[in-house]
């Protein structure tokens, strides 16, 4: 079996659940209690935090715990929305964001906020010049993506950072759960004001993130009751998962440079594999610098992707499709749809993502069975596209 989808999810290091276990059975206390117990799980729910700063090198004041990515997405940018509303109410995303925060902004919408979605070009890059455009007098938020989590496109942060600097009313949110763990991330050096993470994503815990926050910066809590977070997120702290996702963070951040390294020859074995199939259309940019190094993400226009992805998984392999059929008609991805596809290439995507413990005879297996696949489904693909 070899698992390929680690963009949905990634399995806990060894060590996280060995840490979470013991945690839990010895250090069962509430943080917020005096007594000794109370004292030894705020102990480690400060170093965990210590260690999740050291990571990003920030402080460990700005790191506020959460529940994962979806809901410091919410708070982000609802808080952000809510507590800086008297300066204005425009906000800006792109149209390729996570569910988690286009959601968000459509309910803002229903609240009388005013949302530029910005559109991509064919690679998947937000247009820095669309950007620039869509900042007037009343913009308070901007949010953009770090990697789009269904094709891996990288979106160039520092230099919306970089724009931004000269609009200080204007606060800088950044989805990075697809990135932390996986690529070098200082929110400093990206001019960032508030970045969101989730643990399981680089092999922690699920039920566990965190948000970074700059200091000074003031958003409006959406969970009350407590004050724990100093009063930005209430509620009794998970201290077996926040450990858990402090010490998976440290694991992959540990030989970070050589991880990725790794991961773009697995890359570059996969994407040309399927530029050798015809059949096969590669998404994103043939910049491998611009797309993420875990993320291959490619269509099979004519072929629904659920039967490649169950063709697949038949023989072990574990791939994903985002464009899931739930009836016999297809349905085109949002995302590429933003991106100028068709509605056939839109339909039939199919994304395959991976660790740096893959070795290249692993993926060269995976490669091989693809194309294998792929003859055996040719006939469907033409007589869907209708060829004769």
């Amino acid at each position: 079996m070899l698992y390929l989808d680690y963009a949905a999810t990634t399995p806990p290091y060894d060590e996280v659940v060995d840490s979470v276990a013991e945690v839990m059975k010895k250090f069962y206390g509430n943080p917020s209690s005096l007594h000794k117990l109370g004292v030894e799980a705020e102990r480690l729910l400060l170093k965990a935090k210590d260690i999740i700063a050291e990571a990003l090198t920030v402080k460990p004041s700005e790191i506020v715990l959460t529940s994962g990515g979806t809901e410091s997405n919410n708070l982000a940018i609802k808080g952000t929305a809510y507590q800086h509303r008297g300066r204005g109410n425009h906000l800006i995303t792109s149209q390729i964001e996570h569910p988690s925060v286009l959601e968000a902004f459509r309910e803002l919408e229903k609240e009388g906020f005013r949302v530029t979605y910005l559109p991509v070009d064919q690679t998947g890059q937000v247009v820095i010049e669309d950007l620039q455009e869509a900042i007037c007098d009343q913009t308070i938020l901007v949010s953009v993506m770090h990697v789009n989590n269904e094709m891996g496109r990288i979106q160039p942060i520092a230099a919306i950072g970089k724009i931004l600097a000269d609009f200080p009313k204007v606060i800088f949110h950044v989805d990075a759960v697809q990135s932390i763990g996986k690529l070098k991330v200082n929110p400093r050096e990206l001019g960032v004001d508030l970045l969101s993470a989730s643990a399981h994503k680089f092999r922690g815990p699920k039920g566990v993130g965190f948000l970074y926050r700059r200091d000074g910066l003031l958003i409006k809590p959406q969970l009350v009751g407590g004050g724990q977070e100093n009063g930005l997120r209430s509620g009794t702290e998970n201290v077996p998962l926040i450990v858990g996702m402090a010490k998976a963070l440290r694991m992959a951040t540990e030989n970070l440079d050589e991880a990725i390294r790794h991961k773009y020859e697995l890359r570059t074995l996969i994407t040309r594999g399927i530029k050798d199939e015809p059949a096969f259309l590669l998404t994103g940019s043939d910049q491998p610098d611009e797309m993420a190094p875990h993320i291959v993400h490619f269509c099979f226009p004519g072929m629904k992707s659920e039967v490649v992805v169950h063709a697949l998984e038949y023989h072990g392999y574990y791939i994903s499709s985002k464009s899931a059929c739930s009836s016999e008609e297809l349905t085109p991805s949002d995302v590429l749809t933003a991106m100028g596809y068709d509605r056939d290439r839109a339909s039939s995507g199919l994304r395959v993502s991976f660790s740096e413990t893959y070795t290249v005879s692993e993926i060269s297996g995976f490669v091989q069975k693809l194309k294998d696949i792929v003859q055996e489904l040719q006939p469907t693909a033409r007589t869907t596209r209708g060829e004769r």
